[in-house]
């Protein structure tokens, strides 16, 4: 089984053509070359089940899996128990989305740490991330698996250690990992295939080599400064990192068949599409 590329939400290039319909999106990307798209649901989850199912069923027919991303507010840490535990409430309301649409992968941002010690906020993360499987599993939605994301601000629960600890919790929980964050919150840490590599290793060593062998990606070039994260950038950037084609051969390597979505500013399609060639090179 081979890694699968596709855009976050639709990219400058499809709006600019003045599609109609959601619908449109998957022959699109058919067409285009790519084989994956994560549905965008970071303001909330507003699509209805009569929309997601046709969506689901028009992304089957074009060969095109699905994922989707929660809304962007979830605070696994909130001090705040009303909105943690709304949290939770988000998270199945994305799981039953992605479901409709006959995608597994729910992507889950942590939040921030707050005015509490990092423990202490790993610690409210891995409760409320632990209740939101138990609300999955019943509702009958267990075969969802819950992505949690690492993050690219400095100050944001999610570093790959905090992931790494989230992952741990359940072995259904698959990483997201955000290239652009990891290299972000580091402030340039990913320049070389070491320091993937090291990335990969992590993961492996952590959660074992089938978990990790289809690991959930986020990939761009992203600014930042002494706090982390300012803003995604395109391929075109030649100033911050990472580079995918160290990357690449990682993957051909081991074998492995992450889903890798490309979150670009506007070029999501095209420089997916870059990365799947580039994929593609590394496995002749």
């Amino acid at each position: 089984m081979n890694a699968r590329f596709g855009p976050a939400g639709s990219s400058e290039r499809y709006n600019a053509q003045k599609h109609k319909s959601s619908l449109e999106i998957p022959p699109y990307l058919r067409e285009f070359g790519l084989d994956h798209f994560e549905y965008q649901c970071g303001r909330g989850v507003n699509v209805g089940e009569e929309k997601a199912r046709a969506f689901g069923k028009v992304a089957a027919e074009n060969g095109i899996t699905v994922s989707l991303h929660s809304p962007y507010y979830i605070s696994l840490a909130s001090v705040e128990e009303e909105k943690r535990l709304h949290s939770i409430d988000y998270i199945l309301q994305s799981a039953r989305a992605v479901d409709w649409m006959g995608g597994i992968r729910v992507v889950v941002h942590s939040g921030t740490c707050g005015k509490i010690s990092r423990a202490e906020a790993m610690e409210k993360a891995k409760d409320t991330l632990a209740r939101a499987q138990a609300a999955l599993d019943a509702e009958g939605l267990s075969h969802i698996r819950l992505c949690p994301e690492t993050m690219g601000k400095i100050n944001q629960l999610g570093d790959l250690e905090e992931v790494m600890q989230l992952c741990e919790l359940e072995e259904r929980f698959l990483p997201c990992l955000d290239f652009g964050h990891l290299n972000a919150r580091t402030l340039g840490g990913i320049q070389t295939a070491e320091d993937f590599a090291a990335v990969l290793d992590t993961v492996q060593n952590r959660l074992g080599t089938e978990r990790a062998s289809q690991f959930h990606a986020h990939f761009s070039k992203i600014e930042y400064t002494t706090g982390g994260e300012k803003r995604h950038l395109t391929f075109e950037d030649t100033v911050f990192g990472p580079d995918f084609s160290l990357l690449a051969p990682l993957l051909a390597e081991r074998g492995w068949s992450p889903v890798i979505v490309c979150e670009s500013a506007g070029t999501q399609d095209d420089d997916a599409l870059l990365m799947k060639r580039c994929y593609q090179e590394a496995l002749r």
